[in-house]
C-alpha cells in the first residue's frame, strides 16, 4: 500500500500597495483524502486566514500545519516578492 502525503501547489500571488500579500494555493489533505483551493494572506511576514487557523481551518491538524509552515518558508525565502 503507498502512503499518500500532503500537497501543495501556489496558484497565484499578489502584492497589494499596503504590503499585503494573497497567496492562491490549491492543495490535498492527505489524512482526509480531500482536495482543497483557498486564499492565505500575509501582513508583516505572518499568514493569515481560515485555512491555516487551528479553530477555523477545514483541514486536518496535521495537513494545516504542513501549509503553515510550508508558506512561511516560500515567504522567508522571498518566493513571494
Amino acid at each position: 500500500m503507498q502512503e499518500k502525503h500532503h500537497r501543495i501547489s501556489i496558484i497565484d500571488f499578489i502584492t497589494t500597495d499596503h504590503k499585503t500579500i494573497y497567496v492562491k494555493l490549491v492543495g490535498f489533505d492527505a489524512e482526509l483524502g480531500s482536495n482543497f483551493e483557498e486564499e492565505v494572506r500575509f501582513l508583516d511576514g505572518m499568514p493569515y486566514g481560515d485555512l491555516i487557523h487551528p479553530e477555523r481551518s477545514p483541514l486536518s491538524d496535521s495537513c494545516r500545519e504542513y501549509v503553515r509552515d510550508y508558506l512561511i518558508g516560500m515567504y522567508n525565502k522571498g518566493e513571494f516578492e
